[in-house]
């Protein structure tokens, strides 16, 4: 059996913030103990302690402010999506995770999101999906623009369901496949297709809010579907 590689420096730092934080050391919105004292914890060097902090802020999980005031230094984000964001929309440029292969996911997702929504009495807030619907019915949109305000309702519905992962992972899923969604979507049939996507999401929110799960499940796969067979069909 090959010898394991000894952990580089910064590694031991991430292992050791790990470890603060499964065991409630440390908690999302404190800071974390300063470079220095880290450094001299850890017998590393403060180099080493900046490049783990920088893996951790690459990934979402950190706010870095400098300065000596209270909201100085290293903070842990209460609820971070922008890490899974980018590692997705990576995998998929790279090619490791097929973009049909996303888009299934997405209907797993959004199916339990639907259910989660249609069948809590009483129904969740959706007021900031519908006002997301309200913004895509403005006529001036071009596709960029629709699809910007598109893609805020698919995750606002996930937030109003009340499960973090599935609205990190929402955002990240959609970010994933927006531009190909977008270069698919021929610039003469555009028109007719945001049409049929605005009625689209007005039937999926009219499900939740009359408590039809299996009908909100039904019109959202459709929906993913339908919007990843044309955008894909026209390349």
């Amino acid at each position: 059996m090959p010898p394991t590689a000894e952990p580089r420096a910064w590694e031991i730092v991430l292992g050791h913030l790990e470890k603060l934080l499964v065991s409630g050391e440390v908690a999302p919105g404190q800071r974390l103990p300063g470079e220095r004292a880290l450094a001299a914890e850890l017998n590393v060097g403060r180099s080493s302690v900046r490049e783990a902090l920088r893996v951790l802020e690459a990934l979402g999980l950190l706010s870095s402010k400098t300065g000596s005031g209270p909201t100085s230094g290293a903070m842990i984000v209460s609820r971070p999506t922008g890490g899974m964001s980018m590692l997705m929309r990576l995998q998929v440029a790279a090619k490791n995770f097929p973009v049909s292969d996303i888009v299934q996911t997405r209907l797993l997702l959004e199916s339990q999101v639907m259910e989660a929504l249609a069948t809590r009495t009483p129904t969740p807030d959706l007021s900031d999906a519908e006002e997301l619907l309200d913004a895509m019915d403005a006529p001036s949109l071009d596709a960029p623009e629709f699809l910007v305000l598109d893609a805020q309702f698919h995750v606002a519905l996930a937030d109003a369901a009340g499960n973090n992962v599935i609205a990190a992972m929402m955002t990240g899923l959609r970010e994933s496949i927006e531009s190909y969604v977008l270069a698919g979507a021929p610039i003469h049939t555009w028109d007719s297709t945001c049409s049929r996507l605005r009625h689209e999401h007005r039937g999926i929110v009219d499900a939740i809010e009359s408590g039809e799960p299996a009908l909100a499940q039904e019109r959202i796969a459709a929906h993913i579907r339908g919007y990843y067979a044309e955008s894909m069909g026209a390349h």
